[in-house]
């Protein structure tokens, strides 16, 4: 069976986005991102795609679309996130969003990677809750952005047995 990790990272009210885009500028989280995405495949959306604007490097980037014709240049493409799962084949995969996918995606992940942004942003896409009952945070790390100086945390919470 495939191991399902969300990446994200939010806001303090659980924003994850506005107009598809990302509303905070902070390069530790990007890096943060590429770090723990690289060599593992990628699953979102094709609006998240659509945000990016082309695959990932050193990841297979799997796209959930339900338009069978879409289709771009070194993305596998899949018409529900379980379609996307099987596509694994098995492999540990990184769900990157967006907020359907993530809504889709939290019952069948075993960990999530978040990065807490010490700040509230005007979004219009959210995470959904995380119920404490069910997740164990596992790992904790306080930082401020050097470049933009916003307080965050990279935070690691395994669901609980």
């Amino acid at each position: 069976m495939s191991h399902l990790t969300i990446i994200v990272a939010t806001d303090q009210q659980g924003g994850i986005g506005i107009n598809n885009t990302l509303p905070w500028t902070l390069p530790e989280d990007l890096a943060h991102f590429k770090r723990l995405t690289t060599g593992h495949p990628i699953l979102m959306g094709r609006k998240t795609f659509d945000s990016i604007g082309r695959p990932l490097p050193n990841r297979r980037n799997i796209v959930i679309t339900r338009n069978a014709q879409w289709r771009h240049e070194g993305v596998e493409t899949a018409a529900s996130l379980e379609e996307a799962i099987a596509l694994l084949d098995g492999a540990e995969g990184y769900v990157i969003g967006g907020a359907e996918i993530y809504k889709q995606a939290l019952p069948l992940t075993q960990r999530v990677i978040i990065t807490e942004i010490g700040q509230t942003f005007d979004c219009d896409a959210f995470f959904p809750a995380i119920e404490h009952a069910v997740w164990q945070e596992t790992a904790r790390v306080s930082q401020v952005s050097e470049k933009s100086g916003l307080p965050y945390a990279f935070v690691t919470l395994q669901r609980k047995a």
